[in-house]
């Protein structure tokens, strides 16, 4: 199996790619090739070349801009709706062969690739798929992201069943804390480890996005990070 991770999520704005470049600098730093690819990105601004794919940025920012940005996202969409329709709206038509070669363009045999989804699992991505296709097709190892809001427990417990019962393997789960936590009395992280039964990886409110709180998600999620690269003991993170 191809060493990498596919970071998918329960839905839209529960913080993929921050999670994602997080990885990404962390691994960058611990001296392994990771390849960032985020092959369809919605909701891309103009820009004086055209529009700008801002979640690909990030991760060419994450790896020091050694990796090429037009390698890590390829298919730019203006409108922010889910990439089937944003593409139809565009006159595009994106096949999955399409978004697949994307992925694993410029990827040698040896290297970590980081793959991230465009929305929820079950999202539409291209006019012949859905994410869970794509994590199909690549085979790797699943990295489920959910917000820590009141409705996670379902929205987790329902994605992570959809990952399972497609042969995938749940690598981890992170419960984001989008937004600070209203109701204090509200536990997610063990309700979820309960019902799951593994570890949660919980990742406290950050607000801003400089490099102390990349530093910050970085400690959080590198015991992650080195099971992801041995690719053992998946289960149990």
């Amino acid at each position: 199996m191809r060493r990498g991770v596919f970071i998918t999520g329960t839905d839209t704005g529960v913080g993929k790619t921050w999670i994602g470049t997080a990885l990404v600098r962390l691994l960058s730093r611990s001296g392994v090739a990771v390849r960032p690819r985020k092959p369809v990105e919605s909701g891309c601004p103009d820009g004086n070349d055209g529009l700008i794919p801002q979640d690909g940025a990030d991760y060419h920012a994450a790896t020091g801009g050694g990796e090429p940005l037009g390698q890590i996202s390829r298919f730019l969409l203006r409108a922010a709706l889910s990439p089937e329709r944003a593409a139809a709206l565009q006159d595009v038509e994106i096949r999955m062969e399409d978004v697949v070669a994307a992925c694993l363009d410029g990827v040698q045999e040896n290297d970590f690739l980081l793959v991230e989804g465009a929305g929820g699992f079950c999202s539409p991505l291209t006019a012949d798929g859905l994410n869970a296709d794509l994590g199909m097709v690549l085979g790797l190892p699943v990295l489920l992201v959910t917000a820590d809001r009141l409705g996670a427990i379902h929205q987790t417990l329902a994605t992570a069943e959809a990952i399972t019962r497609r042969g995938l393997t749940l690598a981890g789960v992170v419960l984001n804390e989008v937004t600070p936590v209203q109701d204090s009395r509200m536990d997610n992280a063990a309700d979820l480890s309960r019902w799951l039964g593994q570890e949660i990886i919980s990742i406290r409110h950050c607000p801003g996005r400089g490099i102390s709180t990349l530093n910050r998600l970085s400690t959080g999620l590198s015991g992650l990070a080195g099971r992801l690269v041995e690719g053992s003991n998946m289960k149990d993170v």
